[in-house]
């Protein structure tokens, strides 16, 4: 009685295609979850920037002449990384409109592209 245990190529196959088709149904899920941590995290450190900039505002009557001022000043421990393009340096600053007063009035992502629900990642 010889009898070899193992599987047959058809059982490891047929194993195969359940994985895959399993797979086809949970990467699309998985993809779009990130997008979502990634958009998460960017409406926080936009809403981070912005605060910091208008207490920056408040106390000193002026606005920054840069970001960095806000880490010099203690505003901020570091200037937050935009996580579509993995930069710090990437941010798009909106200068203010006053003359009197210039400096960063407003920042925008820098990412190219559009967000889950259809809008544009630097109109943010």
């Amino acid at each position: 009685m010889n009898t070899r245990k193992g599987f047959t190529l058809i059982e490891l196959l047929v194993v195969l295609t359940i994985i895959g088709s399993l797979l086809t149904i949970v990467a699309p899920r998985f993809f779009q979850q990130m997008d979502k941590g990634r958009e998460a995290v960017l409406r926080q450190n936009l809403y981070a920037l912005r605060s910091s900039i208008d207490k920056y505002y408040g106390d000193k009557g002026a606005y920054p002449a840069e970001l960095r001022t806000l880490v010099t000043a203690h505003y901020l421990r570091e200037i937050p990384v935009d996580p579509f393009t993995s930069s710090n340096q990437t941010w798009q600053l909106t200068r203010s409109a006053d003359t009197d007063n210039p400096g960063i009035a407003d920042i925008h992502s820098g990412a190219t592209g559009a967000a889950l629900d259809g809008t544009r990642l630097a109109d943010w």
